[in-house]
């Protein structure tokens, strides 16, 4: 083939090439597409899922991306107390896929730029006026959930899904960070003296308990030693009741006769000179 041939095949595909890829569009995945034909129908209602799509040159595609992403804004903002802080916020959201129809008529693509982020801003400064700037850092996870809320509240029907929101990162002055770290040190030194109080009340409980115990022992045992001295007297008052009742004259002299040992001593009624019969064993009858 000449040279010249070549060249002139070259000058009709080119263009023809060209113009094929101006009469096609692509949706990706991940992706929903529109067709667009502003001299007849306008903007189609039925999205177009991934794929290639023949169009005339002077119709179009319009191609929304409705992936999860994250959009990170950086929010100044005033605590309860008046004090600046700067707030990092990240939301995550896409659009619904099955509605880009009804956001490219009333928002467009961009609907982030135009619709949430304003929203955004407005949410965070909202929600972080309520709170002081102490109280910031250790409540992030809070503030982030009441901004969430108020962002999908305030994006109902638009047409948007947010998955999130959440405070990725806070600025502090110098003085505001002096203010938290006093905080902190009154909080961990009121944990220790709760601790401590804890703890005595807890030894005090104890040596209470200890004391009962060992009063109740004693308690125990004087009443025991009670009990025993009461069956003691009641015993040795009704022996002596016995005792007293069996000692007749009779026996005693009865006792007195039947001792080897004993001194039997006779006294005649009219001699006052006792006469001793039992001397001992020393002392013959």
């Amino acid at each position: 083939m000449k040279q010249s041939s070549i060249i002139r095949l070259l000058l009709v595909l080119i263009p023809l090439l060209m113009t094929l890829q101006s009469c096609s569009s692509t949706v990706y995945p991940g992706s929903r597409g529109l067709r667009w034909s502003p001299l007849t129908s306008g903007l189609a209602k039925e999205p177009l899922k991934e794929g290639i799509y023949w169009r005339a040159p002077w119709n179009d595609v319009l191609v929304y991306d409705t992936r999860w992403k994250s959009f990170r804004e950086k929010v100044d903002a005033l605590t309860a107390d008046d004090l600046p802080v700067t707030v990092y916020a990240t939301i995550t959201m896409r659009p619904m896929p099955d509605e880009i129809y009804f956001l490219a008529q009333e928002v467009g693509p961009e609907w982030y730029k135009q619709l949430v982020h304003p929203q955004l801003l407005s949410a965070v400064r909202g929600v972080v006026a309520n709170y002081s700037m102490v109280t910031l850092p250790e409540r992030s996870s809070e503030i982030g959930n009441k901004i969430e809320a108020v962002v999908v509240e305030t994006l109902k029907g638009r047409h948007l899904d947010v998955y999130n929101v959440a405070l990725s990162e806070m600025e502090f002055s110098q003085m505001v960070l002096r203010a938290i770290e006093q905080k902190q040190a009154k909080e961990q030194e009121k944990e220790q003296k709760d601790f401590e109080v804890v703890i005595a009340q807890r030894n005090a409980e104890i040596a209470r308990i200890q004391a009962k115990g060992e009063g109740d022992s004693l308690k125990i045992r004087a009443e025991g030693e009670s009990d025993s001295m009461k069956i003691r007297a009641v015993g040795q008052a009704q022996a002596q009741e016995v005792i007293t009742k069996t000692l007749t004259p009779d026996y005693l002299k009865f006792k007195l006769y039947e001792n080897p040992n004993s001194k039997t001593i006779i006294v005649p009624e009219k001699l006052n000179v006792p006469l001793i019969l039992s001397p001992g064993a020393d002392h013959p009858r």
